[in-house]
């Protein structure tokens, strides 16, 4: 077994206080996105999604942010997958946006919900060609017999769609996360991080509170 109990590191990029944050969570997100993308790390825009199945059991995976406003996330996945089926048992979800070469972590909480076709098949049509079949081939979280067998059939529609324009599958789309709660971590010496977290009260007025690390 390897021994992971002396892996560590000082966390010394930066700070976060009072007067970095913003009344609306989303804008200090974009800031904090843009610097992201702007350092150059790989997939600046990839998110854990973590669900919860009908038998209360967690899943995580890694998808990539596609789109967002001053409510929501949006994100698009096989409606036949694992994550899409915890969501329509349980449609609260976690989205962490692990930035570690920035020291920084940001963590939404809210609820998903399924995207209109319409809104879906904008998206669809900007994806390139092989990915929109590759949507088509691929039944996500399925067991299939051998990569082979997944190849194969990637070839079969690219014979058959080769003509035209792919169609959206009808069990291919987007989810959109309203989220109600929005904490930002950033990473500080002798562990003694700084956290903040965006709440929403009753009167929908977002609230916010320094917490201990």
């Amino acid at each position: 077994m390897i021994d992971v109990s002396g892996l560590r590191r000082s966390y010394s990029h930066g700070g976060l206080s009072e007067s970095d944050l913003t009344s609306d969570p989303i804008d200090l997100f974009e800031r904090w996105l843009k610097e992201a993308i702007d350092a150059g790390l790989y997939d600046p825009n990839g998110m854990v999604v973590s669900t919860v199945n009908a038998q209360g059991q967690p899943h995580s995976r890694m998808v990539l942010l596609k789109n967002y406003d001053h409510k929501s996330l949006v994100f698009y996945t096989n409606f036949g997958s694992r994550k899409a089926r915890d969501i329509a048992d349980n449609p609260k979800v976690s989205i962490l946006f692990p930035w570690y070469f920035l020291e920084r972590q940001v963590i939404f909480t809210g609820t998903a919900a399924k995207m209109s076709m319409a809104e879906s098949l904008i998206y669809f049509k900007s994806r390139p060609r092989d990915s929109q079949i590759g949507a088509w081939a691929s039944h996500q979280s399925a067991r299939i017999s051998a990569r082979s067998a997944l190849e194969s059939k990637f070839m079969e529609l690219k014979q058959k769609f080769k003509d035209g324009e792919v169609p959206l599958p009808t069990f291919w789309g987007g989810y959109r996360v309203t989220f109600d709660s929005v904490e930002f971590w950033q990473g500080r010496v002798s562990r003694l991080h700084d956290r903040f977290m965006y709440t929403k009260d009753a009167a929908g007025t977002w609230q916010v509170e320094r917490w201990a690390p």
